[in-house]
């Protein structure tokens, strides 16, 4: 009898560990809600446009993202257009708000940007292929919904001269299979030590694919700063001098 009682217990665990997901097909699954995985192979370029809510002021945001990791972030401040960010794959630059000159950035954060250069589209899309690592650390409650807890490792980013682990925790609804938050440890500066936070929500459809349009990003726990999209475009037609230096 106790053989009876052992094997039938053994038989449940078994099929309790057939039904629980694996963070591959939590990630498949994602692909395919969203719109599938092929058809975000197949995009050159996105071009999003949005605006922020800074001091009361609307200010227009334009991201540009390319397939290669040349991506461009501007936005217009009382009647001025600045880049925030430009990185053509090999140099990164933006303007001093201060001085409004161009001014390029230090090696240390044009190796890291070259580092995630594959993460257009999406940095799960072929994760193993990028040399990342993503791993289900469990189920957790997040803004009131059940989620996965996937954690993903990326290459190193340098660090006050150092590698360190990048490392990010993506909260997937289990619903809906879609990542509704996402955190990670800052490593330098004034909040080093702090985690951030990104909060995505209103997915909407464009060109049979789906896209988070609204993104608040801050520190955990606190009240975020929210990028709110009006608009993404799919392989854009893109102007390649905006991303050049201007040597001038």
């Amino acid at each position: 009898m106790k053989l009876k009682i052992s094997t039938l217990f053994v038989l449940l665990m078994l099929a309790g560990f057939s039904q629980a997901q694996t963070v591959d097909e939590i990630i498949d699954t994602y692909f395919e809600n969203i719109g599938g995985a092929d058809n975000f192979r197949a995009l050159t370029g996105i071009t999003i446009k949005g605006s922020v809510n800074t001091q009361g002021m609307e200010i227009p945001l334009v991201i540009i993202q390319l397939k290669g990791g040349k991506q461009l972030v501007k936005f217009e401040l009382q009647g001025k257009k600045l880049t925030q960010l430009a990185f053509d794959g090999e140099v990164a630059w933006g303007h001093n708000f201060m001085t409004m000159q161009a001014e390029k950035q230090d090696s240390i954060a044009t190796e890291n940007l070259k580092r995630i250069s594959g993460d257009f589209p999406d940095p799960f899309l072929d994760y193993k292929d990028k040399g990342y690592k993503a791993e289900l650390v469990g189920e957790e409650t997040v803004e009131g919904v059940e989620c996965f807890k996937i954690k993903l490792t990326k290459k190193p980013t340098i660090v006050d001269d150092k590698e360190e682990e990048d490392v990010s925790f993506y909260f997937f609804d289990k619903d809906n299979n879609v990542p509704i938050v996402m955190q990670s440890e800052i490593k330098s500066g004034q909040m080093k030590g702090m985690v951030s936070q990104t909060i995505y929500s209103d997915y909407e459809e464009v060109g049979g694919m789906y896209f988070a349009f609204s993104q608040e990003q801050g520190l955990k726990d606190q009240p975020g700063q929210v990028v709110k999209i009006s608009e993404i475009i799919l392989n854009p037609e893109v102007d390649m001098t905006e991303f050049v230096f201007p040597e001038e």
